[in-house]
């Protein structure tokens, strides 16, 4: 998605993209909406309203994600939505709760737009400013609705994720992807059903596809996972971050070199270009650690003080 987009404006060190095709979409739109207002003005005003309710979503999901000790740099608006592109912690709590914050924005806009809506309708801006009380209805229902849809326990929807998070505290990172996953690959085909036979509604087949595309990624990148999983872990050394030990094998690349090696064999120095590393990467949780506190962690999940590093 990042070919052909168009940067809008940065907050707060996130940059916030727009896609090309989101125009052409909108002129499908916009133009699907004559009669419900008296002109078109009010439709591109509805639909603006719904990528901002979105915009808001994703910046949920980038400032709790942030919050935690991760990293986001960009935003990307694009027909079916939004995606933040965040990089939480490799950690179920951390994870949830960057995924439960972009639902958590709809939930908190409702009964403000609903308390706009109620306002309205006693005032009677329904007969005295009909377009105005339709625009507010409308994006009230927007909010709802898009918080209803995110929610559901299909992946890569924020509710198929929560799931996913919810299962890593009991099954590991791997087999809650993968159950994740399969469950996703059961709720999009129901949503092609849905589709085709009730609603036909070619947008919702086309978010369908885009859910089984994810899920066909997330299955293939869980099976990679439980591969890994079940090789040797080294002795000595715990992530003093997500506390498992690290795996056996050439699973780190030199930046210099591009060579890949066992940075624990080889006390953290390329064997190639010798490069020196003060810093080295868990393979599971992703964060940058020094390797004495990898020792230091190993010796005081054993209740014993290390001495030095390397471990052996």
């Amino acid at each position: 998605m990042r070919q052909g987009s168009i940067h809008l404006f940065q907050v707060l060190g996130i940059d916030v993209f727009l896609h090309w095709s989101w125009f052409a979409v909108a002129v499908i739109e916009i133009g699907s909406r004559e009669g419900r207002y008296t002109s078109l003005g009010w439709s591109a005003l509805e639909y603006l309203a719904l990528f901002l309710i979105v915009l808001l979503h994703e910046f949920g999901h980038a400032l709790a994600c942030r919050q935690v000790g991760g990293s986001v740099d960009r935003i990307m608006l694009w027909p079916l939505g939004g995606v933040a592109y965040v990089n939480p912690p490799q950690r179920p709590g951390a994870t949830l709760w960057s995924l439960a914050a972009g639902p958590l924005v709809n939930v908190a806009l409702m009964p403000i737009l609903g308390g706009l809506w109620w306002t309205a309708k006693t005032a009677g801006l329904k007969a005295t400013a009909p377009d105005e009380y339709q625009l507010i209805l409308w994006v009230f229902i927007i909010d709802v609705s898009l918080l209803v849809f995110n929610i559901l326990p299909i992946y890569p929807l924020d509710g198929g994720q929560i799931l996913r998070s919810l299962l890593w505290f009991v099954m590991g990172k791997a087999r809650s992807l993968m159950v994740a996953t399969v469950l996703g690959f059961i709720g999009a085909a129901g949503l092609v059903g849905l589709a085709l036979l009730v609603w036909h509604s070619t947008w919702t087949l086309l978010i369908a596809a885009y859910l089984l595309l994810n899920c066909w990624s997330g299955l293939k990148g869980a099976l990679a996972m439980l591969k890994i999983e079940k090789l040797p872990r080294r002795e000595g050394y715990i992530c003093p971050i997500c506390k498992t030990a690290p795996h056996i094998g050439e699973h780190w690349k030199c930046a210099a070199c591009k060579q890949a090696f066992d940075t624990f064999e080889t006390g953290a120095v390329c064997p190639w270009c010798k490069a020196q590393y003060s810093n080295t990467m868990c393979v599971e949780c992703q964060q940058l650690s020094p390797m004495n506190d990898w020792v230091n962690a190993y010796y005081a999940s054993r209740g014993t003080v290390g001495s030095s590093w390397p471990a052996r």
